[in-house]
């Protein structure tokens, strides 16, 4: 009996996906629970098994063909005879999309499996950097080490008026993927919809710091991790959120929805685009919750197995650039949210306090704010709320 594997329905806020890769060809053996096909989504990427035992008879959409839920990928044969087109009567079973176990030799993210298959390394070579799940990184890492016992020449050194020849790999045409291509079409929408404006203030991150060496072993100990800045930021804009309404609601055509719950999502780099997994009800979380779900989020989007649901949604984001060096920037709107805070790094900087010069660790804030619903007033004061909040941090368990 042949049956059809399909795309499966992907969330509410997405409808389409790209064939990524395929990790069996036709022929091959099957079992169930094996991983056949990763789709990517402008979010996550999935893992596509088979809920049937057979051989992989027809492939029907290459990779990089876009698809939609519903639509037919292949078709595993359970006898094992390779069918050369898809029976129209054939029952269609829906195709699990939850991580199953993989053998240790291929426990890759998706990336790092299609870097290692394009330059022929066979993945169970790789160690993984974090013990765990190989990443691109480990792949090219692999890649650029000398092979051992082989003395590699020395490069030779072009002639100075050397012409050189048109296929020297000085350029390079890469398909984006499908994540960056909604991330480009997105920022693109932002800046033609929203009438966006940036607005910039210091925070003096003193009290934080002295707060953080004070009880970070003792935060530690309580709850098992480490006690960071991303915590206070959350609190202290969901201080300045209950001040200052506009920045947490959204236009749609002549309406102004204020929402009186606080999402607020956190950006994360990943290899293949930023993704912004959401903090739901964070008004609620303690501390200590908050630190947890970052991490484990910071985790998932490693490893590829964030869930589709934890990027549904959000009120506001904060975005940090700090930790890539950033000391000034104006990010772009989430659209359709109307407000955005950009973190950046702390410098030791002199700054004039009771009429004397000292040297604090200092940290730009950026917040960018769609200026059809926030007046530039509700702006400044939004950012200073946040600036008094983190300078008194005791105040977050009050106000935040």
């Amino acid at each position: 009996m042949a049956v059809n594997i399909i795309v499966p329905e992907l969330s509410e806020s997405v409808v389409e996906a790209t064939v990524a890769d395929w990790l069996k060809k036709v022929g091959d053996k099957v079992a169930v629970g094996d991983v056949l096909v990763m789709l990517e989504t402008d979010k996550v990427t999935l893992e596509v098994s088979a809920e049937q035992a057979g051989v992989l008879s027809n492939i029907i959409r290459q990779t990089g063909d876009d698809v939609k839920p519903h639509d037919i990928l292949g078709v595993i044969d359970a006898v094992g005879s390779v069918s050369a087109s898809v029976s129209p009567a054939a029952p269609v079973a829906v195709a699990s999309t939850e991580a199953v176990a993989r053998p240790e030799t291929t426990k890759a993210t998706p990336v790092a499996q299609r870097v290692a298959e394009a330059n022929n390394v066979d993945l169970a070579k790789v160690p993984a950097g974090d013990g765990k799940r190989v990443t691109k990184n480990d792949v090219q890492n692999f890649i650029a080490q000398p092979t051992p016992g082989i003395i590699q020449p020395a490069p030779k050194a072009a002639a100075p008026s050397a012409i050189l020849p048109a296929n020297t790999g000085r350029e390079e045409r890469i398909r984006m993927s499908r994540r960056r291509r909604t991330i480009a079409a997105r920022l693109v929408e932002a800046q033609q919809t929203a009438a966006m404006l940036t607005t910039f203030n210091e925070v003096d991150m003193s009290a934080v710091q002295a707060l953080r060496q004070r009880r970070k072993d003792a935060f530690k100990e309580k709850y098992g991790i480490g006690l960071g800045l991303s915590s206070f930021f959350v609190k202290a804009t969901i201080g300045a959120l209950k001040a200052f309404p506009r920045l947490n609601a959204e236009i749609d055509g002549d309406d102004i929805v204020l929402k009186h719950y606080y999402d607020i999502g956190i950006a994360i780099g990943a290899e293949e685009g930023l993704v912004v997994p959401v903090l739901r009800d964070a008004d609620r979380m303690s501390f200590a919750q908050i630190e947890k779900h970052i991490r484990d989020y910071a985790k998932q989007v490693e490893d590829g197995s964030l869930p589709i649901e934890a990027l549904r949604g959000g009120t506001f984001t904060i975005t940090n650039g700090g930790v890539f060096g950033s000391l000034m920037s104006t990010p772009i709107l989430n659209y359709p949210q109307v407000g955005i805070l950009g973190l950046h790094g702390i410098k030791d900087r002199p700054v004039v306090i009771n009429g004397e010069i000292v040297i604090r660790p200092m940290m730009y804030m950026a917040l960018t704010y769609d200026h059809r619903i926030v007046d530039g007033r509700e702006s400044v004061q939004f950012l200073v709320k946040i600036k008094e909040l983190v300078e008194d941090p005791e105040s977050l368990l009050i106000e935040g």
